[in-house]
Formats: C-alpha cells, structure tokens, sequence
C-alpha cells in the first residue's frame, strides 16, 4: 500500500465529502479511491467514513485520524520541499479559537491583517467563552485570558493586562463616595458569573492586598454584556485594561479607587501538544506574539 497516496486521498475525501472529487481532482477513477480508501481501513482496522448514495462523512476515529493525517502530509511536503532547497508559500486552512470580547476587540483585526500578508492562507475564527479541546475540534491556535489552561495544550504567555475599577459618571453621580475598597460593599457590583471566588474581589495598592465582600444583583457570562452594562450605568466592575481602555478615553467610563487593582489578567497563547505544527500556524503564532506582546491596555 502507497502510504502516502492513501493519506491524501483520505484527507482530500474529508475535505471535499465525495470519493468521486478526489478522483476527478487526481486524474483516477472513482473505484480507485474507494479502494485505495478501503485498503486503508482494513490497515487499520477502524472503519474512517460513513458511505451513502448521498454524502460521505468522517466517522468519529475518521475526524480523529484526519486531524493527524493531515499534520503527517503537511510535514511530508515541508520536507521534500526542504530537501529540494526550495521554499514552501504558507497556505491551507487555519482554526484559530478564542474569548469573543477578545475576538472582537483584539484578534479580529489582527486576522485581517495577516490575511493581507499571507493570500494563501484561510482563517476559520471560532469566538466562544468555553475552553476549547484543541484536539477533540481541530483548533489549530487557540488564544486563553486567565491561568486556567488545558493539560493537553502547549502554552506561551504574551502578557497580562492590568485590571481597574470602573463605573459610569451617571452611576458615580449622587451616590456615596469610594474612598477605600470596603467602600464597595454599598455599591451595585457586576460581574461575571460562576467566579470560584463569588462576591469576593482582591485589590491591590502595590504595598499590600486585601479582599473585600461585593453586592449585586446582576451577573453575566460574557464580557461585552458587562462591558454594555458599566457604560450603562448599572454599577461598578473590575475589568481588563484592554476591555475598557476606549471607554475610559472617552471619559465613557471613569476609574474608582484608582489606587487599587485586581489581579492582572494573563493572555496565552494556546496549541496542541502534538510535535508538528504546518507552517502558517507557526506563522500565525509568530505574528500574534509580536503583536500583542505585552498585552495590556
């Protein structure tokens, strides 16, 4: 068995969901395919694609294979090209996962313009608040705020962005003043929802830290809904720089106790744990930590 012409028939049969395309895009017929693809199967004893009249569809090892076989033809040719002195255009599909503030706010910009730089080269950008299983979903560059990271990924930390206390003039105005952190516990709090810490928020003045009980009525799970909600005027939150900078510049939002900090918040950059990366996401990655090194506001 042709190993490699059986991976590439396999990987292509995923990409364009019909045996009879991998044929016509290889100059076979489609009997070859399916039997080149057969032969594969039998090799390894698991069943890859769900056949039909109508479709054609990875089974779940097929979705698990495809990932690592791609990977394996992706090395293949980087190798052969290397060995023919030549150099490879970075191209083929790109799974970038990440926050959604974060995607709106920071990468999606940042996307555009590497898509600018390299033309080759697809971008699937997928913005959710969960912890992605890179693996499990075929991400390949995942970007993470925060130091709750998965076992099954490599991490790379470009920095952490400082977090202040913020609220409205229209929330400031006619309520009691803030003049030390327990000052919060009279105040309208938001934040997010499901923190392990609860109302409890720890500040820090650079000399000591304390922690502090919060009150409020509203928490959500996403941060451009608390982000809408201070400029609102609901209350007050402990936000990333990098969340409200704007807001704060167009006096939006004010700082309080402006002495006093939360934790910083870290950014990762995030990839499987598998040894081979294709070229445009080390590329990717490469650009993403020079442009967000540093991460603050």
């Amino acid at each position: 068995m042709d190993t490699i012409r059986s991976l590439q028939y396999f990987v292509r049969a995923v990409e364009l969901g019909s045996l009879s395309a991998v044929a016509r895009e290889h100059g076979t017929t489609q009997p070859t395919v399916s039997k080149v693809v057969a032969a594969l199967e039998e090799s390894l004893g698991v069943r890859l694609l769900e056949r039909s009249t109508a479709s054609l569809s990875p089974t779940v090892q097929g979705r698990r294979f495809y990932e690592r076989a791609r990977g394996v033809l992706e090395e293949y040719a980087e190798a052969v090209a290397d060995a023919r002195g030549q150099t490879r255009t970075a191209s083929g599909l790109l799974r970038v996962n990440a926050p959604v503030a974060l995607g709106q706010f920071r990468l999606n910009a940042l996307v555009q313009e590497f898509l600018r730089r390299y033309p080759e080269i697809e971008i699937e950008l997928i913005l959710n608040d969960r912890m992605a299983d890179l693996v499990e979903e075929g991400v390949d560059v995942a970007l993470r705020l925060g130091g709750d990271l998965p076992p099954n990924a490599i991490a790379r930390r470009l920095g952490a962005s400082p977090r202040y206390l913020v609220a409205a003039p229209s929330y400031l105005k006619g309520r009691a003043p803030l003049r030390r952190p327990e000052d919060l516990a009279a105040h309208d709090y938001i934040r997010y929802a499901w923190l392990a810490s609860g109302d409890k928020v720890e500040l820090g003045d650079g000399a000591r830290t304390v922690a502090v009980e919060t009150r409020g009525r509203f928490r959500v799970n996403n941060a451009l809904a608390i982000r809408e909600s201070l400029a609102l005027g609901a209350g007050i939150g402990l936000c990333p720089a990098w969340l409200v900078q704007d807001l704060l510049d167009a006096r939006k939002l004010r700082r309080v106790l402006p002495k006093w900090r939360g934790t910083p918040q870290e950014l990762n950059l995030l990839y499987p744990s598998r040894r081979y990366q294709p070229l445009r996401a080390r590329l990717f990655m490469d650009f993403v930590r020079e442009r967000l090194a540093g991460f603050e506001g």
